[in-house]
C-alpha cells in the first residue's frame, strides 16, 4: 500500500505514466527444456504518448503486447496501468494484432460495429460512428463486403477501424501495416498520426521497420533478439512533425539506430 501511494505521488509531479512495465520476464516451458522469451524488461509509457517498440521478428515484442493486454501471464514482474497493478483483460485496452479476429460471417460494417462501446447507442448513431472509421481507413464502398472478398491489407484495415471505434485509453498495434503495399503503408502512417493528433491516446506500436519507427514515434524502444532485452531508448521529441523521410535529422537518427541493431533499413 505504501509503495502504491508513493508511486501515485511521483506520477502526479511529472507527466503522468499511463503504463509502467516493471521487470517483466517470460519463460516458455517445454517437456524437455525451456525458452526465455523476455528477460527483465522495464519501461514507462507516458499518457497520450506514441511509443514504438522496435526489434527483430519473433524477438518477443508480440509476447510483451499479450502480457500488457492481459492475454498472457508473465513469469515475473508487474504491469501497472494508472498506477494500479493490472490483472487480466482490461476493457480500456484496444488492440490490432497480426492475427486478426475478424468474423468471416460478418460484413465489414458489422465487424467494425462489434465494439462494446456501440452496444448502448442508437442504431443511427452506431451507423454514423461505424461509417466514420470505415471512411477513415479507406474502406468506403466495401461496407457490405465479407472478409473472404477482401485482400490481406484490407482485412488489416478492418481491424484498425474496429480498434479505434472502441475508443480505448491504450491502443496496442502489432505491425498493423506489415501486409500493406508501400504506398498504402505510408498513407496509413499519416492517417494513424492524424487520428492520434485529433484524439490523443496512449499508443504502443510494434514494428521491425526502422524508418516507420522514426516516422511515427515520440520515443523508440529498441529490443534485442531473444531473449528480448532493452538495448536502447531514443527520444524523438525534438524531431518536428510532420516528419520528412529525407530530412537530415531524420536520416541521422535512422542511421544511429541502424548502427545498434541487425535490422535492415527498408
Amino acid at each position: 500500500m505504501v509503495v502504491d501511494t508513493c508511486r501515485k505521488e511521483i506520477m502526479s509531479m511529472e507527466r503522468r505514466n499511463k503504463l509502467e512495465i516493471r521487470n517483466i520476464s517470460k519463460v516458455f516451458l517445454t517437456k524437455k527444456s525451456y525458452e526465455i522469451a523476455i528477460e527483465d524488461v522495464s519501461l514507462d509509457v507516458k499518457e497520450n504518448e506514441f511509443l514504438v517498440l522496435l526489434g527483430p521478428g519473433e524477438c518477443g515484442k508480440t509476447v510483451l503486447l499479450n502480457i500488457i493486454a492481459g492475454l498472457m501471464k508473465q513469469t515475473e514482474g508487474s504491469v501497472y496501468i494508472d498506477g494500479e497493478v493490472s490483472q487480466g483483460i482490461n476493457k480500456n485496452i484496444g488492440f490490432v494484432f497480426q492475427k486478426l479476429g475478424i468474423m468471416p460471417w460478418l460484413t465489414v460494417r458489422d465487424n467494425v460495429a462489434l465494439s462494446d462501446k456501440f452496444h448502448k447507442v442508437s442504431k443511427k448513431e452506431r451507423y454514423e460512428r461505424t461509417q466514420k472509421y470505415i471512411d477513415l481507413v479507406g474502406l468506403n464502398g466495401f461496407e457490405k463486403h465479407y472478409p473472404r472478398q477482401l485482400s490481406g491489407g484490407m482485412k488489416q484495415r478492418v481491424g484498425i477501424a474496429r480498434a479505434y471505434a472502441s475508443n480505448p485509453e491504450i491502443l496496442l498495434m502489432d505491425e498493423p501495416f506489415g501486409q500493406l503495399d508501400a504506398q498504402t503503408r505510408y498513407s496509413m502512417q499519416e492517417e494513424i498520426l492524424k487520428i492520434w493528433n485529433q484524439n490523443k491516446k496512449t499508443v504502443i506500436f510494434v514494428t521491425n521497420n526502422i524508418e516507420e519507427a522514426v516516422y511515427l514515434g515520440d520515443r523508440i524502444v529498441l529490443f534485442s533478439a531473444r531473449p528480448m532485452k532493452v538495448k536502447g531508448i531514443y527520444d524523438l521529441k525534438d524531431l518536428k512533425r510532420p516528419r520528412d523521410y529525407t530530412d537530415q535529422e531524420f536520416l541521422r537518427i535512422r542511421e544511429e539506430i541502424s548502427n545498434h541493431t541487425d535490422l535492415v533499413i527498408k
